[in-house]
């Protein structure tokens, strides 16, 4: 000890004391490194650097130094992670390409529980997960995980770990106002604010508590591209596409798409024109209201056995997107969970409830508000009226479909107005697509697993004796879909409104063996999974985990991988404006394959058919002229998914643990791929007249259809993380990630696409307590730009770069922290993809009190 009078003492002896002090804390944070563990990818606690496959682990400490807004938010910065925004309420994960707005080859955990709204199957970004106060952790898997997991595990993994409650006990307040759409042509700048708590409590040694709650306000992101979809359907006229293209079919535009178009024949040509339609933001509200809370309470049976209780409870309004983008109100999820847990076994069940309540489909709302004061057939014969009567009395071709145009629309409802809002209002409520706009779903989703480490059971000392680590577990889940007559029905004649069940069943084996005095250890598992509708699947992992010394590891892993369809992609029966959007099992999908044509042909058939009438060829003729490029349907009824992956990795320290270097390359074989695709059935089977249905559509039948890729895909990655401590106080990152798609074929006419960018990078530089209590972090993320293939839009989504920065100071006496930051730094407004909303700065100021 250092005594109060011996200050020249202390002087003297100070160099040496700093000395001596920095070699400990570089030899505990060496310590802190090496014994890193992670649970998520062996489903048992293992050091990070051996673990089999890639993984990355995100801590408080990250998050705390992370310039993103939000924990979630943050793990965009996380190497081979992509994120993409539909909302500011929520955000999507994915890994390793296929991404899309609802990404159901991704699965989401929060203490091992699967947190998706069972009709998507796959989450809502962390509109049920935990909040910015009682996150400990989160494990991401960046490649498949299905041989442990299964279920929607085909590209990865997250597993949100929180605090417990035991040992991280208090009261925590925090509240974060920001302000958005600063610059925004489209609006205000509007105020975001975020409020949360957290108690925790052990009221003994065996039992504790703890409560979360968040209550989000805000304006969302606005989706207003007018880029035109449509622009070649009359440039053979000399018409460019744009606002004064007859047949207008904006990003952001709903009442214009393919299902609202017509050719129509003004005077001797043919024309593709579209009904007005509205922009996105005439049909909702930007406004966000976002609730989530949960309990969650903890009993210690013995030292090593604890029974834990969970409910979660979401309640939603904001926007939300999938194949078309939705206005979500009243939306609601809960979940309630039970566990039970030592070192030998687990066990867990659990159930989620799903109430889309008030929610609407923005698309049907603007289809059907045009369709609300004039159907189709009067419109377009007013149309054709006006045009002539214009051509009549002198006017230009232009001038004409402009006159046309304000004949037809004359009386048509006007955004703002009290007949606009009344009709909204009523279709939002009307649960038919075809006339309405309503989502109206009720399902529940039950859930019960268990595991046990068979080596544990057999002695303490089994593991240290033998080398050998055996696991094995199961799980079980049905979902249980509450048919609503559009969205959902039972396929079972005369039961149409009867609960319709969709379970799987599975269980795995593990072993692991270590060799050469531990420098080696290899692993095998098998999975084994039955669903209700397929065989069984077998999906085996394989790996090795080389570690010459305990700072060097090299690691290979092959892994095979079976996704089941989510309940939307096996059972959907949605009228959507004139198209039948029906699942792809045999039950639901009947006769549909068997006497379709692919409309992607139907489309080009048609456009050679109107453009060879405009040059002065009879309708018939044309339709015998270019009746070969109709294509008949090849596709057939849903089967799973399937996945072989090839994964090699690198992980290592460095300067007596500065340094860490994380490498991996990756290389998947997808066969039997799960996508859309549209496909018309014409009215007749005879061959002759086949052609000449197809090319009236008041004469075929159109189906959105889900399906298996004719093509084995392959998609080829690898991404390289480097950290770096300088000084003990700062920390420099950047991570690198290549991903690209391959396929043996490019004839799929399926309609979901790779949608990930080739490059991502991400740079950042900070730390905290760096000059006291200060503490600061300044990231730049950039990526390349890419095609982005969906339902709703298809289209080259640009490159962008942004900056995320923050300042922070710990009052630590009154355990206070004031954060201060900026996501998007220099307000460059991006799409993270196409049809999604126009990104801007979100600067924000984050107080959290933590009361002991």
């Amino acid at each position: 000890m250092l005594l109060a009078g011996s200050t020249l003492f202390a002087q003297s002896n100070k160099k040496a004391k700093d000395t001596t002090a920095k070699r400990n804390d570089t030899t505990q944070i060496k310590k802190q490194e090496l014994g890193e563990v992670v649970v998520s990818a062996s489903r048992i606690s293992e050091n990070i650097l051996r673990s089999p496959v890639s993984i990355e682990k995100i801590t408080a400490a990250d998050f705390r130094r992370s310039a993103a807004p939000s924990f979630f938010d943050a793990l965009e910065n996380v190497k081979g992670v992509q994120l993409i925004t539909p909302s500011l309420g929520f955000r999507i994960i994915n890994t390793r390409g296929f991404a899309n707005t609802t990404n159901v080859r991704f699965t989401q955990l929060v203490d091992g529980v699967d947190n998706q709204a069972p009709h998507i199957g796959a989450p809502i970004g962390d509109a049920m997960g935990p909040s910015d106060l009682d996150i400990e952790s989160v494990e991401i898997i960046p490649g498949t995980a299905s041989a442990l997991y299964g279920l929607n595990a085909i590209n990865g993994l997250a597993n949100f770990i929180t605090k417990d409650p035991f040992t991280s006990q208090g009261i925590s307040i925090q509240q974060k106002t920001g302000i958005n759409h600063i610059g925004d042509s489209e609006t205000s700048a509007k105020l975001f604010s975020e409020t949360s708590f957290r108690l925790a409590k052990a009221i003994s040694k065996k039992f504790a508590f703890k409560i979360n709650g968040t209550y989000t306000t805000g304006y969302d992101w606005i989706a207003d591209n007018r880029t035109d979809l449509n622009a070649a359907a009359n440039a053979k006229l000399g018409i460019a596409g744009g606002p004064d293209n007859p047949g207008y079919d904006p990003v952001n535009g709903y009442g214009n798409e393919s299902s609202d178009r017509k050719t129509v024949t003004l005077g001797d040509k043919q024309y593709s024109i579209a009904r007005t339609g509205y922009a996105e933001k005439d049909v909702t509200s930007y406004n966000l209201h976002n609730v989530k809370v949960d309990v969650g309470l903890a009993y210690k049976i013995n030292d090593n056995t604890r029974l834990t209780y969970t409910y979660r409870f979401a309640d939603l309004d904001n926007i939300y997107q999938r194949a078309n983008r939705f206005r979500l109100s009243g939306y609601v999820l809960q979940q309630h969970a039970l566990e039970l847990k030592n070192n030998i076994y687990q066990v867990r069940a659990y159930w989620t409830s799903e109430n889309t309540g008030k929610s609407y489909n923005l698309r049907s709302a603007g289809e059907n508000i045009d369709r609300n004061y004039k159907d189709d057939n009067t419109w377009y014969a007013d149309f054709t009226k006006g045009f002539n009567t214009a051509t009549s009395a002198g006017a230009t071709v232009p001038q004409a479909l402009q006159q046309a145009r304000q004949l037809a629309d004359a009386g048509r409802y006007q955004p703002g107005t009290a007949a606009f809002k009344a009709t909204l209002d009523k279709l939002a409520d009307i649960n038919n697509w075809d006339v309405g706009a309503a989502l109206r779903v009720k399902d529940d989703m039950w859930h019960a697993e268990g595991q046990v480490d068979i080596s544990n059971a057999i002695s303490s000392t089994f593991k240290k004796q033998t080398g050998l680590e055996l696991m094995a577990g199961f799980d079980h889940r049905t979902y249980i879909i509450h048919p609503d007559g559009n969205y959902f029905i039972n396929y079972v004649k005369g039961q149409e409104y009867s609960n319709l069940d969709y379970s799987k069943t599975g269980g795995f084996a593990q072993v692991a063996k270590s060799l050469f005095d531990n420098e080696l250890k290899l692993s095998a598992t098998l999975r084994a999974d039955k669903n209700d509708y397929f065989s069984l699947k077998l999906n085996p992992r394989f790996t090795a985990v080389f570690s010459p010394i305990p700072e060097q590891n090299f690691r290979v892993s092959f892994q095979s991988g079976y996704r089941f369809p989510s309940i939307f992609e096996a059972f959907s029966n949605v009228n959507s404006g004139g198209v039948k959007r029906v699942g792809g099992l045999r039950v639901v999908s009947n006769g549909v394959f068997e006497n379709s044509y692919v409309r992607t042909s139907i489309d080009a058939f048609q456009a050679a058919v109107k453009n060879d009438f405009n040059a002065g060829m009879s309708t018939s003729a044309a339709i015998e002229k270019e009746k070969g490029l109709l294509k008949k349907n090849t596709y057939t009824y849903l089967q799973p998914e399937h996945i072989n992956s090839f994964e090699a990795g690198y992980k290592s320290l460095f300067f007596n643990g500065d340094l860490s270097v994380d490498a991996d390359f990756y290389y998947n074989r997808y066969n039997n791929f799960i996508g859309q695709i549209e496909l018309n059935v014409p009215g007749t089977t005879k061959p002759d007249s086949i052609p000449y249905y197809l090319n009236d559509k008041t004469k075929q039948a159109r189906y959105r259809v889900w399906t298996n890729s004719q093509s084995v895909v392959y998609n080829i990655g690898g991404s390289l993380g480097l950290s770096y401590r300088l000084w003990q106080k700062y920390i420099l990152t950047g991570n690198v990630s290549y991903a690209k798609l391959q396929r043996t074929a490019n004839e799929d006419a399926l309609e979901d696409g790779f949608n990930t960018p080739q490059w991502i990078t991400n740079y950042s530089f900070g730390g905290n307590h760096v000059v006291g209590n200060f503490g600061f972090n300044a990231t730049y993320k950039w990526q390349s730009g890419f095609y982005w293939q969906s339902f709703l839009v298809n289209g080259n989504v640009a490159s962008y770069g942004t900056i995320d920065a923050q300042v922070n100071y710990d009052f630590v006496k009154t355990g206070l922290n004031v954060k201060v930051g900026a996501s998007n730094l220099t307000n460059q407004y991006y799409y993270s993809f196409l049809g999604g909303p126009a990104i801007g700065g979100f600067y924000y100021t984050t107080l959290t009190l933590n009361i002991k």
